[in-house]
């Protein structure tokens, strides 16, 4: 674990990002699609931190080519994609049990920002 991973809170700006990537930060990237609106996570191992805007609301995205732009040009490369998951259907009595975050990063789509 580097220093600044122990400094980060739960959300992140892109100049906090720049910096600490600056500094050693390395994290698994994920994307959560969640019905057409997209937003990063980061997770190290202090835990996980979500991409917010200046204002500290986390930032949403309409496409994952915005994504790519916005981390590519930071130096990332790749990220896993993975969907807020609807588990069940209570419509029809379709009971399901929801995927932990370990899953849902395990069996993600593995994604470019290249």
């Amino acid at each position: 674990m580097t220093a600044i991973d122990m400094t980060l809170g739960d959300r992140l700006t892109l100049k906090q990002l720049a910096h600490a990537i600056h500094n050693g930060f390395s994290p698994i990237i994920e994307v959560e699609s969640m019905d057409g609106i997209y937003k990063v996570r980061f997770h190290h191992a202090n835990g996980v931190s979500d991409l917010c805007n200046n204002e500290g609301h986390v930032s949403t995205f309409l496409g994952t080519g915005e994504i790519r732009d916005t981390l590519g040009q930071l130096g990332f490369t790749h990220g896993v994609l993975t969907f807020a998951d609807q588990c069940g259907d209570e419509m029809i009595g379709v009971e399901g049990k929801a995927m932990t975050p370990d899953e849902m990063l395990t069996y993600g789509t593995r994604i470019s920002f290249r």
